[in-house]
């Protein structure tokens, strides 16, 4: 079969690319997708997708940020694969891709964040990866009525 890494940047991509990723993010409706996914592209997110005989069965979602803790670092904010698909190793071969898209952009780093429920990610990115639990991430809701119910 033949797998294709691509960057999706057309609408008619992203739609298709929608059921895949609610796989990871099940609060997600079509129409809030595509309305934070047009905020976050112009904020410089980048969607990647594995593409097999004409089906999206991977992506992965990246920005690039500068800070004064990790310098000029990828924040991979999605990566999932179908779970029909799940350990073919189409999430490593595309997590590998975004990692070498990222040092082209001069990132020595890349960081992400994991729900602590979600241990099978968790010993995909460190067995399998190597990646290495680092830090404790914190939320506090503000109230708004834009309150996220992120899954990941």
């Amino acid at each position: 079969m033949s797998r294709q890494i691509t960057e999706l940047t057309e609408p008619s991509e992203w739609q298709a690319a929608f059921p895949v990723l609610r796989e990871l993010r099940s609060h997600l409706t079509e129409e809030s997708f595509l309305d934070r996914l047009d905020s976050m592209r112009s904020d410089g997110y980048r969607l990647f997708a594995t593409v097999e005989e004409d089906e999206l069965v991977a992506v992965a979602g990246v920005i690039v940020h500068t800070n004064f803790y990790y310098d000029r670092h990828a924040f991979l904010y999605d990566l999932v694969t179908t779970e029909s698909r799940q350990s073919e190793g189409i999430g490593a071969e595309l997590l590998a891709h975004v990692e070498s898209w990222a040092r082209e952009q001069g990132c020595e780093t890349i960081v992400l964040e994991s729900g602590l429920w979600r241990s099978d990610a968790h010993r995909f990115y460190e067995d399998r990866m190597d990646y290495e639990k680092y830090t404790y991430t914190f939320k506090k809701s503000l109230g708004s009525d834009n309150q996220s119910t992120e899954d990941g």
